[in-house]
């Protein structure tokens, strides 16, 4: 242990221990702006700046450890003041008009403006000119930028995908797409992990609200909108509402206050999903020398572009399965629009993802097998969902809770936890074990695979089948491991779940952002204990799901099935779509 003080307070802490993490355990705020623990302590920004007794300079807290007898002042004028300059030479290079800001209430910068009681420029402000590309999920602003270089860290360190770096010298040194690429020309995955851990307006998802409010103000225009399982976990925090308000009623509620035709849900996607590859895996595990192993769930667009421009030889062994997002489209174009007497090409699907990627897949060019068009026309992520609402006037608290429409608005236990890392292979043992055996298993009997580790592994026996070797993992960087592992023949599984966002979908790009707190795991323990609590907890055993197959697709991995619920990755050519 160290002794030192913080503004002449005596205290300890473990040696090794930075100037930052002491005062922030001992209940001193320090300002910080480009600090993202254990991936971007590189005092770049220098709001961070303390007084050390005995020093000259004024040191970043960030990465400085203390010391034996060190006496630290955290907020003396000649501080003061340093912090105020710095800031304000970061935002002479800033665009600052925040009223229109994506970010706007929810920007570091602006808040340490705010803090630090900035309002005033001495210094003449000249951002970099900003060159917007929209045909990508993933928008850069080079105004908003303050290359505070945590979008590099982020994407090198937790996804291992290297897409970010700084470019140019001097006055000309900026952020963006590296080796002189633009994003579009990239491997990015468009997972947004960057765009949530940037601290400004500088990277986006790209604002898509504007072609559901047109669909929404044609009346030949049939809106049909469907809400991932990961959603529900997460939206209410926009509005800071608590936990007995933050209900999936009070979500359904608004949306159809806002005046959609038609409010489904994804979980009937996800149990159709589990319904196609749960056979899938059974067929290929019960007859093993017809198929390449592992197979690789197919229901992350994130990873599977991943799985395209990384490990490429390995893109015949994802599952044919489309996404639950894909699956509904295409059924809403077909099955429900015939029901309803709907001409397919005047129906809009809207999906509402915690994902920017699924943005990207809605836009896969062979993605069309209803009717010839989109599947999904548009997909918003949950932030812009809550700015739609916000832009309504809606106030969910004060809302009557609503449920979804039906047919394709029910969902079992089992698919409500695709938001989670394990949820689908949870959910895809629990019916394979059924297709299998006959029977249920119990419902918990795949805990192995749930928690928030980032790389799991178990093996689950299946009566008359075997031992099923399984992994899950999240995050692209632990994913990568993993491909290596299974390349050179270290480990050898049978089934494999990857989600390209550590934590799951409950941790997307898509979410909800919250400077310095990491969520995945909180919002997926409240997806299982959804699971926990429904009434169904089995996709086979959603009444209509097993409807839907009776009066129109009549099996898994049947003609009618393949059409419109599988798909050939190998012709998804990625780089031809527009995102």
């Amino acid at each position: 242990m160290v002794n030192f003080q913080i503004n002449d307070r005596p205290l300890t802490a473990p040696r090794g221990t930075t100037i930052l993490k002491a005062a922030e355990d001992a209940g001193v705020p320090i300002p910080h702006l480009c600090f993202l623990k254990n991936l971007n302590e590189i005092a770049a920004c220098r709001m961070c700046v303390v007084e050390v007794e005995g020093t000259e300079r004024l040191v970043p807290a960030c990465n400085t450890e203390i010391l034996e007898g060190m006496v630290i002042r955290t907020n003396t004028p000649r501080v003061r003041q340093a912090r105020k300059t710095n800031l304000r030479l970061i935002l002479s290079q800033h665009n600052v008009n925040c009223a229109i800001c994506i970010r706007s209430g929810s920007c570091e910068l602006q808040r340490l403006s705010h803090d630090l009681n900035i309002h005033y420029q001495p210094y003449e402000v000249q951002p970099e000119k900003t060159r917007l590309d929209l045909s990508v999920p993933i928008v850069r602003e080079a105004s908003k930028c303050i290359k505070c270089m945590r979008c590099v860290q982020v994407c090198d360190k937790i996804q291992d995908m290297k897409i970010w770096d700084v470019t140019g010298t001097g006055s000309r040194t900026t952020v963006n797409a590296s080796r002189n690429r633009t994003l579009r020309d990239t491997d990015c995955t468009f997972c947004g992990q960057c765009v949530t851990h940037c601290p400004t307006g500088a990277l986006t998802a790209r604002d898509d609200t504007n072609r559901v409010l047109r669909a929404l103000a044609d009346p030949e225009i049939t809106t049909i909108i469907q809400v991932a399982p990961a959603v529900r976990a997460a939206w209410a925090e926009t509005f800071g509402l608590p936990e007995e308000l933050a209900t999936t009623g009070r979500m359904v509620a608004a949306l159809k206050r806002i005046g959609f035709d038609y409010v489904f849900d994804t979980n009937f996607g996800a149990d159709l999903t589990i319904m196609e590859e749960a056979s899938e895996f059974v067929e290929r595990f019960t007859h093993r020398g017809k198929y390449l192993w592992p197979m690789f769930t197919s229901c992350c667009p994130g990873w599977v572009r991943f799985l395209q421009t990384q490990y490429p030889a390995y893109t015949r062994h994802l599952s044919t399965a489309k996404s639950p997002q894909q699956m509904f489209g295409a059924v809403a174009k077909s099955y429900f629009a015939e029901k309803q007497g709907l001409d397919p090409h005047k129906v809009f699907v809207i999906s509402v993802m915690p994902c920017s990627a699924k943005k990207a897949e809605c836009e896969i060019p062979i993605l069309r097998d209803a009717c010839g068009d989109a599947d999904v026309d548009v997909v918003l992520t949950t932030r812009e969902m809550c700015r739609l609402f916000r832009s309504d006037l809606i106030l969910p608290k004060d809302l009557e809770e609503a449920e979804f429409d039906s047919p394709l608005g029910t969902g079992t236990g089992a698919a409500v936890i695709f938001g989670a890392t394990g949820g689908v292979m949870d959910a895809a043992l629990r019916t394979g074990y059924y297709l299998v055996t006959g029977k249920n298993p119990d419902p918990d009997a795949f805990r192995a695979v749930r928690g928030n580790r980032l790389w799991k592994e178990a093996v689950f026996p299946i009566p008359s089948a075997g031992e099923v070797k399984v992994a899950v993992v999240s995050g692209l960087a632990n994913t990568r491991k993993l491909m290596e592992a299974v390349d050179s023949g270290a480990v050898e599984y049978d089934f494999v779940e990857v989600m390209a966002c550590p934590g799951g979908c409950a941790g997307g790009g898509g979410q909800p952002i919250h400077e310095g707190q990491e969520l995945a795991e909180a919002r997926g323990e409240r997806l299982w204990a959804l699971d926990g609590q429904a009434d169904l907890r089995f996709s086979h055993e959603n009444p209509d799901i097993q409807a839907l197959y009776r009066s129109y697709l009549r099996e898994p991995l049947g003609e009618r099935s393949h059409h419109l619920l599988h798909t050939d990755h190998d012709a998804w050519r990625i780089h031809e779509a527009r995102g």
